[in-house]
């Protein structure tokens, strides 16, 4: 049997200004075919896929031309209508002259937002049956930050989601997207569908599972996959930084052949989801800014660190409003990672600035109201990075020391750091430093909490209702009416 293997990933934030061009998905390496696309992520969704898939003899797996992460990562706004109509019309000749196929694997995210086109992955499958034809089968992988509806599953057969966050069973998800896939074109599997829209909306630094409500809901999914043989149930926890009308949370429950048992399933799971609403919008204890350097502090002198100061609520990369707390604050022995400044680097490296030469400069801030005004550091420049082929001649990020033994890295894009090994590469050895303040939400939780890295974790966001922030009600939504979602809409219901 012959799949089709393509990828198009992208989380995109609607609400940041730089769009996300066809440019930005074209590096060294990207776009990938073939062997060079069946090797990405080897821990991920692709790895587990390949790694099922080729365990059956009789199955032929071929890499279509597609895109990976745009360089920009997830700091980036509205992908453009030229760059979505480029690689998808180039997937689509592809998949029309190596046809024919009896599978097509969709590696995707869920939370994409292309310009005109509302529900962008329901798309990519709608223009891939029109070009397999309605005998082969299409499963997908997806992120539980999908923004998704009954559209996608209108065209495609089969979707498996990540349950977690931290998104610990990605490479699960794989597995089980082959292995199904093959089972259906064997005739041995036969989906059938229940899927429902939940009208509650949250953000993103609320919905990690390892907070005992999100956690029951996600052992509530494990439970009936368990004691039903062929039931898979998704649970998108949406992406409230997407302005798109599918956001929110949605529900999608697969079965063989059984529509009554995926009925039941969703019905009890959508349920479970209605009771526990309030609790689910309660899991994380949020701080504002100048508390949380407080905290760190005081943890230090009571010798409890380090310390992880997570600004969540940065979703551009170059907000300084921790930054210029810690400065306020006099905090000491302190990373902060990152914050972005794509044109503080262009200064750095067109003034041919070295280690130990004086930094001076303003950084950060300025692109929006949520990433702040920029903040004078002066200090001294500690790592300069050797140039790689797909830095394309433009310095990717400066370490510099500042203050009593602190150290900001200044990074081209939003950076996530989700392993305090990580911070090697930025040339800091994590026994000189007692804080960590870091760009992530929960991702971070990985390598920081979970290793017991981490004495103290404080998450902080600014007061104001900025973009990122745990407010929702300071965006100007226009393709989402967030009146109709719970907690803004008190008596939203089923």
């Amino acid at each position: 049997m012959k799949i089709a293997v393509l990828h198009f990933v992208h989380e995109t934030v609607t609400f940041l200004a730089n769009e996300t061009t066809l440019d930005d998905f074209i590096y060294e390496g990207s776009p990938a075919k073939g062997e060079a696309l069946l090797g990405i992520d080897p821990k991920s969704y692709m790895g587990g896929f390949v790694k099922v898939a080729r365990e059956h003899a009789d199955v032929e797996l071929v890499g279509i031309e597609s895109p990976l992460q745009p360089k920009t990562g997830i700091g980036s706004g509205w992908i453009t209508r030229e760059a979505f109509e480029f690689f998808v019309g180039r997937m689509v000749e592809q998949l029309k002259a190596e046809g024919p196929f009896d599978g097509v694997y969709l590696a995707l995210h869920g939370a994409m937002g292309v310009t005109g086109i509302p529900r962008p992955e329901a798309e990519i499958a709608r223009r891939v049956r029109q070009a397999v034809g309605a005998s082969a089968f299409i499963a997908a992988t997806f992120d539980p930050h999908g923004n998704e509806d009954e559209a996608f599953l209108q065209a495609a057969d089969l979707a498996f989601t990540v349950k977690y966050y931290p998104h610990y069973d990605a490479y699960l998800q794989g597995t089980r997207a082959a292995r199904n896939l093959i089972r259906c074109i064997r005739g041995d599997l036969k989906p059938t569908h229940a899927s429902r829209k939940v009208p509650l909306i949250s953000p993103t630094v609320l919905q990690w599972t390892g907070s005992a409500a999100w956690m029951s809901l996600i052992n509530r999914a494990l439970t009936w996959e368990a004691r039903e043989p062929d039931v898979y149930v998704n649970v998108f926890f949406g992406f409230p930084w997407s302005d798109v009308p599918d956001a929110g949370m949605f529900v999608q429950v697969t079965t063989h052949d059984d529509p009554t048992l995926a009925a039941e399933v969703l019905a009890d799971m959508v349920g479970t989801i209605w009771r526990q609403k309030d609790v689910l919008l309660s899991s994380a204890d949020i701080v504002s800014i100048p508390a949380a350097i407080g905290a760190a502090a005081q943890a230090c002198e009571q010798g409890a660190f380090p310390v992880v100061i997570a600004d969540h609520s940065d979703r551009s990369g170059y907000a300084t409003w921790v930054l210029d707390e810690i400065i306020r604050q006099e905090l000491s022995d302190t990373v902060v990672a990152t914050v972005a400044d794509a044109s503080a680097l262009d200064r750095v490296q067109s003034a041919g600035l070295a280690v130990g030469d004086t930094f001076e400069a303003a950084i950060g801030g300025r692109v929006d109201p949520s990433a702040g005004e920029a903040v004078s550091v002066v200090g001294k420049v500690l790592h300069v990075p050797q140039l790689r082929a797909k830095d394309a001649g433009r310095l990717p990020f400066v370490t510099v020391g500042f203050g009593r033994n602190n150290v900001v890295v200044i990074s081209r894009y939003l950076t996530q750091i989700m392993e305090p090994s990580e911070l090697a590469g930025f040339g800091i050895e994590l026994g000189r430093y007692k804080v960590f303040a870091i760009k992530s939400r929960v991702h971070f939780r990985l390598g920081f909490d979970d290793s017991g890295f981490a004495k103290k974790i404080v998450i902080a966001e600014p007061d104001e209702p900025f973009l990122g922030t745990t407010r929702l009600q300071g965006l100007g939504y226009r393709n989402l009416d967030l009146s109709s979602f719970y907690p803004y809409r008190r008596d939203a219901s089923f």
